[in-house]
């Protein structure tokens, strides 16, 4: 039988997805914290079955704390905090609650870092690794094709139907965070790559299975974020680049590279999706502080 605290957790998720869109993966994550914040409640306070409802402004404290000796990463207490606001904002908008216990709470302080991206040499390694001579290997090249010319999220990637596509036009219809559509440009070589896994391989993958995904995995099913990760993994180590790769470096490459040639700020917003300028702009440091490597390397007073 399900618990008034997991009760309350399930209708704030269903919140979630029905007034702000949110993606099945965000949800979880806000089920993690919540369920972090509800198993520490009942381990450390004399209340063994206090719920999140009844918990003060001075157990959420204690509870931050914890962390802190715990050694959790600010991030991580930021994205915490983050949820528990999100939560009992709800419930105080539901009539649930009379006092919001986060109304007083700070976020951490901490130092924005630098994304981890690739040079354009790497990507190109990177790129050039699945074997295309097969079926397996040509549908890869495609999909690092596609999200390093497109910027894309994995959940993005791997949710591409066939009704996504113009070929013709050379663009992509992406449905990004919050259900917000967004085209996208492909560019020749990816338009190209993609032409040719679709007429020479798809069909094999698919296997006589019914299936509109683009990129289909067994049984013509959508392939996993966690699949793909690994086969990139894999490539990587192919490529002989020693950064840790992952589909999300893929994506700050690409906005990085594309300010590096001199793209225009807001249209990197537009392509990568983001909804607040402030979070693109991470990407005009990272194209800063490799002109200024750039600028101590080849100058001679550098």
């Amino acid at each position: 039988m399900p618990t008034p605290t997991s009760l309350e957790i399930q209708a704030f998720l269903q919140h979630l997805w029905l007034e702000r869109g949110l993606s099945k993966n965000t949800r979880e994550a806000y089920q993690r914290d919540l369920l972090l914040f509800t198993e520490w409640l009942q381990e450390h306070t004399q209340n063994v079955g206090k719920l999140l409802l009844s918990a003060s402004e001075e157990d959420l404290r204690r509870f931050l704390g914890w962390r802190y000796e715990q050694g959790y990463h600010p991030r991580s207490t930021a994205r915490q905090i983050s949820s528990l606001r999100a939560f009992y904002r709800y419930l105080l908008q539901s009539e649930q609650i009379t006092t919001d216990i986060t109304a007083n709470i700070d976020m951490p302080r901490q130092g924005k870092a630098l994304p981890k991206t690739l040079s354009e040499e790497e990507v190109e390694a990177l790129l050039n690794s699945p074997d295309t001579d097969t079926a397996i290997g040509l549908r890869d090249r495609a999909m690092l094709e596609i999200l390093y010319a497109c910027g894309l999220r994995i959940s993005e990637l791997v949710n591409l139907k066939m009704d996504n596509i113009n070929l013709r036009q050379g663009v992509l219809r992406i449905i990004g965070k919050g259900r917000k559509e967004r085209l996208v440009p492909m560019g020749q070589n990816a338009i190209e790559w993609l032409q040719q896994y679709i007429r020479q391989a798809r069909g094999d993958l698919l296997n006589q299975y019914d299936s509109r995904t683009l990129f289909p995995g067994r049984q013509g099913r959508p392939m996993t974020r966690q699949t793909f990760w690994h086969r990139i993994k894999r490539y990587n180590t192919i490529a002989g680049i020693t950064a840790d790769v992952s589909p999300h470096v893929l994506r700050h490459a690409f906005a990085t590279h594309l300010l590096n040639h001199g793209a225009d700020l807001r249209v990197v917003q537009l392509l990568l999706g983001h909804s607040d300028l402030s979070t693109t702009q991470i990407y005009t440091h990272i194209a800063n502080h490799r002109l200024s490597e750039l600028h101590r390397e080849h100058h001679p007073r550098g």
